[in-house]
């Protein structure tokens, strides 16, 4: 599996097969993409997304728990880890 990583229009950290099924996470639960987010979208290291991941807080305010945190990060499901909290 391989992570992504885009800030514009909203921030993302997504985990996916390939760049073409980040691009199709990322537009269905952040933004429509107006054809440059290809160009906006960067592969990021599994340690840089875990990092990312494990010290962001969640929607209740709390960080993810390592267990979620390393369960999401070593399953086999293409998945938006983070997205922008101004979209929540």
């Amino acid at each position: 599996m391989k992570f992504f990583e885009v800030s514009n229009p909203y921030y993302a950290l997504i985990k996916a097969s390939t760049k073409e099924k980040a691009i199709e996470l990322y537009t269905k639960d952040s933004a429509d993409d107006e054809g440059d987010l290809a160009n906006e979208l960067t592969e990021v290291g599994a340690l840089y997304a875990a990092m990312r991941y494990g010290r962001a807080p969640g929607e209740d305010k709390n960080l993810v728990p390592l267990k979620e945190v390393l369960k999401d990060m070593t399953n086999d499901e293409e998945m938006v880890l983070l997205t922008d909290g101004d979209l929540l």
